[in-house]
């Protein structure tokens, strides 16, 4: 009886220093990073919905990292509240006739930084209510509800109390922002932090395809989150696909507007798949693995991903009725990152979300080339990391 206790505890011992990466479960999609520009850890939005600027400023970190060799880590908040306060007065010029949310897009926190300076997290980290993670429902509502009062001109007029009421919520559910800080030992302030490390506001472009718009030519994308009418230039699906490539592969990362609401976007899994539902073309794409199965299982294990499956071919005709019949929304941004191939030696996109790194593939996202092709809104990135063709065609 003491030897067989002996043997329990010394095998208690050996499972306990063992390392937790030996019980986490192996990745049904097993992929590897062929590319990877440099960039900023994965960060957490939590209930903030505020996932543009989580991806805006990734890309401003990285492009930062790229032009410096300076790593800052940015506070998400401090831009996020320049979007409130500047939503909520369109919200008042146009009486209320336009959406008021927490979304935007990646390109706002470019806006942000060239009109309002930015800060380190360390700095300003928007967390003052004793949270350890952002929620900003309430926020959001006091902002919305407070709208509608204004809006209501209860002394007859718009009165001019409002701005200061909006910076008092903000300051309320944020925190009031200091007037200078500390980075790298120096201490500075928003414009002079944004001015030691200027990015032309000029030098980014956002980009799309649709076959409803002229190509090379630039349009008003119509979309709730598009709050400031920011231009997107159009292109074919195919150039837009290689324009994305042409950026990572020299060194850009690219800002990611696109739908997550799609089945093929896996909480579990850590991927985005577009599968075949074609039964055959399911079993040609490996007969002795399907041999075995019948249609109704073949059928059933489709988004199960348990395995990985044959993709569809997507072509620009699927992309563009995607977002005619609302398949395709702009529901999230990310931040695209790399390129990576999995064990058959199918294409992906290393995305870089924020969720933080408990999630996905250490808070990455790996969608799949036909993914990203039928659920683009449009792409964020620096005009060099286009082709100098394709930059021709712009007038760029």
């Amino acid at each position: 009886m003491k030897r067989t206790k002996t043997m329990l505890m010394l095998a208690l011992a050996l499972v306990i220093s063992m390392p937790m990466s030996l019980f986490a479960q192996e990745k049904v999609y097993q992929i590897t990073d062929d590319v990877v520009v440099p960039h900023t850890s994965v960060k957490n939005q939590s209930q903030s919905g505020t996932c543009w600027c989580f991806a805006g400023v990734g890309m401003i970190e990285a492009e930062i990292l790229r032009k410096y060799n300076v790593e800052i880590d940015l506070s998400e908040m401090y831009l996020v509240r320049w979007a409130y306060a500047n939503k909520f007065e369109k919200y008042i010029r146009m009486q209320g006739v336009c959406n008021f949310s927490p979304g935007g897009e990646v390109f706002d926190a470019l806006y942000a930084i060239n009109e309002n300076g930015m800060m380190t997290e360390e700095a300003y980290n928007g967390l003052v209510l004793g949270d350890k993670t952002h929620n900003h429902g309430e926020l959001h509502t006091v902002l919305a509800e407070y709208g509608k009062i204004v809006n209501k001109q209860h002394n007859g007029k718009i009165s001019k109390a409002w701005p200061n009421m909006v910076q008092e919520i903000l300051n309320v559910y944020l925190g009031e922002t200091p007037q200078t800080f500390e980075f790298n030992g120096e201490k500075c302030n928003a414009k002079s932090l944004a001015e030691k490390y200027p990015l032309n506001i000029e030098d980014y472009v956002q980009i799309g395809a649709f076959t409803n718009q002229e190509n090379y030519k630039p349009y008003i994308m119509p979309i709730q989150d598009n709050w400031t009418n920011t231009l997107t230039y159009n292109m074919t699906l195919d150039e837009l696909m290689a324009e994305l490539d042409n950026a990572l592969n020299n060194g850009y990362t690219v800002g990611w507007a696109q739908d997550v609401s799609d089945k093929g976007f896996s909480r579990k899994a850590g991927v985005g798949v577009v599968l075949e539902n074609d039964v055959k073309k399911i079993r040609l794409s490996d007969e002795k693995k399907y041999k075995k199965m019948s249609d109704d299982e073949i059928t059933a294990s489709l988004y199960k991903f348990e395995s990985v499956m044959p993709e569809k071919e997507v072509t620009e005709e699927m992309h563009q009725e995607a977002y005619e019949n609302g398949q395709t929304t702009d529901d999230h941004s990310m931040l695209i990152v790399g390129i990576g191939y999995d064990q058959n030696g199918t294409k992906y996109y290393k995305v870089k979300n924020s969720w933080d790194v408990t999630r996905g593939y250490d808070g990455y996202w790996y969608c799949s080339e036909p993914y990203v092709r039928l659920h683009t809104m449009f792409l964020t990135l620096n005009q060099e990391g286009l082709t100098s063709d394709m930059k021709a065609k712009l007038g760029l």
